[in-house]
This record gives C-alpha cells, structure tokens and sequence, in this order.
C-alpha cells in the first residue's frame, strides 16, 4: 500500500510544524554585516578570510576555491 500527503505550506509554517529554529535574525545579521563590508570597500584580506572560514579542509580547500574562481574569470592557468 502506497499512501502520498500532500501538505500546501509556506517554508515558515513548514520550519514551524517541524520544531526547527528560526534563524531570519541571524540571517539578517550576516547579510548586512556583508552588505556593509562591500560598500565600505573589501579588501583582498577580507575575502581570503571569507573564503577560510568556508573551507573546511583547510589549503585544499582554499586551492578549490583558487580554481573555481579562475575558471569562472577565464583564467586556466592561475596567471593574472
């Protein structure tokens, strides 16, 4: 026996039914603090920061991150 439910619910209400933190504050936070460090002018330093703190597995993952943006600048092989 196969049974389908189909639930018509905003993401909110969903997040809710499901017990789940809301974390819009926090998102919030974060996108002006980021929209306030690229109008007041990033820095180099700023972005390997950035880019760190999302790399997990440290060098290796910052050298992906290194390879992603050149591939999209059309850069293949790491020259300015």
């Amino acid at each position: 026996m196969k049974i389908n439910v189909e639930v018509d619910c905003t993401p909110e209400e969903a997040r809710r039914a499901m017990g789940l933190p809301d974390f819009t504050p926090v998102h919030e936070r974060y996108v002006a603090k980021l929209t306030e460090a690229m109008d007041s002018g990033v820095t180099p330093e700023m972005i390997e920061g950035l880019m760190r703190s999302w790399t997990p597995m440290g060098e290796a993952g910052m050298n992906f991150w290194r390879q992603m943006f050149d591939m999209s600048s059309g850069r293949r092989d790491g020259t300015p």
